[in-house]
């Protein structure tokens, strides 16, 4: 199938399934102007199924270079009201929320760390009433990615941007299915076998996750009530979404208090435009103690420095290490990609939604629950083909989870 009809079918998944979006309903796409020819093909596909409006938010990565580079902390930092009043609009009015990611990973690695942590952090403080309508679920929302050369190249470094691009595009329509004669349906399969693991998992309702591995040994306590979540969403309204497409994982929290061990990270991260590799963190009754970086220390710093939940957890993510991402043996240098191909961990906020009731507590209750607080949320991946997971029990027995990277219980 050409090219052209794929990007066509991936559209409609991304409506369909990624956002479900409704007749009458309002659409909000965040997109790079590089992908403005995806872009339109999304919107005409949205009007057709009846949206009553689709309102893009452009992005360029070229100009957010040249902002980074010569505007000062002071304007950088500025988050104008009108641009907080723009989402929340959307989002009272129940829009669907579209993410389309293409962004180049090494964007900003000639910029000053501090500066962009700064940037981030007012970014995150001026946006914090609309990421409850995203964390909570109360909106559907999806973040999907398209090829952009310069992302492009950098997986595929020996390619001309042209080949790039197309080999790029056809490991995106494997990943999410588009290559299959049916993606919705394919992704119906799909979220039905990520419910099953789910729903395992909650019933067997583990007092802990222990994980070790080359590099890694860490356990990981669960809150009382804490549930498990993975592949599609659902609003208040009842209609089903996926957040993350691709994904291939089932995800909680962890106690923000009762967690210790080390974690060595299994792929880089890409943070505010900038790399970490080979990097580990350490941690003491739930707070980063100490942490090192061959890449990136100064930003993974940063990072942490953006408040005091950001030294905490807020997710813990099982991702088998078979899944097709990691099965396609690249390294795409974009956290949507690949946490994906590993289990995974998030520094900063939790998903109120991963713990029971949570949604309807407020700070100090989420608190006393041991759910994180934080103006960030930012995964980078533990797993391995060595990895080996025991679920802890109530009374203290250990059950097998993972060996060897792989699930060692069966969901039928």
């Amino acid at each position: 199938m050409a090219e052209k009809q794929l990007q066509e079918k991936y559209a409609e998944l991304a409506l369909k399934t990624g956002v479900n979006l409704q007749e009458g309903q309002a659409l909000v796409i965040n997109s790079s102007i590089e992908g403005a020819e995806f872009t339109r093909i999304v919107a005409r596909k949205a009007y057709e199924m009846g949206a009553k409006n689709v309102h893009i938010n452009w992005s360029d990565d070229e100009l957010t270079y040249l902002k980074f580079n010569y505007a000062s902390e002071e304007v950088l930092t500025d988050i104008p009201e009108w641009q907080v009043a723009k989402y929340l609009d959307f989002a009272k009015d129940g829009a669907a929320l579209l993410s389309i990611r293409s962004t180049n990973p090494d964007l900003l690695k000639d910029i000053d760390p501090s500066k962009v942590a700064k940037a981030n952090k007012a970014s995150g403080e001026a946006m914090k009433e609309f990421r409850q309508y995203t964390m909570n679920d109360r909106i559907p929302w999806s973040i999907i990615s398209i090829p952009t050369g310069d992302w492009a190249q950098k997986i595929f470094p020996d390619k001309s941007k042209e080949d790039a691009i197309e080999s790029l595009w056809a490991e995106i329509f494997k990943i999410v299915r588009v290559d299959q004669e049916d993606p919705v349906a394919a992704w119906d399969d799909h979220n039905n076998t990520l419910k099953k693991a789910r729903e395992y998992l909650n019933k067997k309702s583990y007092k802990a996750l222990i994980f070790k591995s080359e590099g890694t040994d860490i356990r990981f306590e669960l809150p009382e009530g804490h549930v498990w979540k993975g592949g599609s969403a659902k609003s208040p309204n009842g209609n089903s979404f996926n957040p993350n497409m691709p994904t291939e994982e089932v995800f909680t929290l962890p106690h923000k208090y009762k967690v210790d061990g080390k974690v060595t990270a299994t792929k880089p991260l890409v943070y505010g435009g900038n790399m970490i590799d080979g990097f580990s963190v350490t941690f003491k009754d739930g707070k980063v103690v100490d942490f090192e970086a061959d890449k990136g220390y100064d930003t993974l710093k940063h990072l942490l420095d953006t408040d005091e939940g950001a030294t905490r957890l807020g997710e813990l993510a099982l991702v088998p290490h078979a899944s097709p991402i990691s099965q396609s043996g690249l390294i795409f240098y974009n956290t949507l990609f690949d946490e994906n191909a590993s289990c995974h961990i998030a520094l900063g906020k939790a998903y109120p939604t991963n713990l029971e009731g949570g949604s309807d507590m407020n700070e100090d209750e989420l608190d006393k629950h041991g759910v994180n607080d934080s103006l960030t949320h930012v995964d980078f991946m533990i797993g391995s083909a060595d990895l080996d997971i025991d679920g802890e029990t109530e009374d203290g027995e250990k059950e097998p989870v993972f060996r060897q990277g792989a699930w060692a219980i069966s969901f039928d």
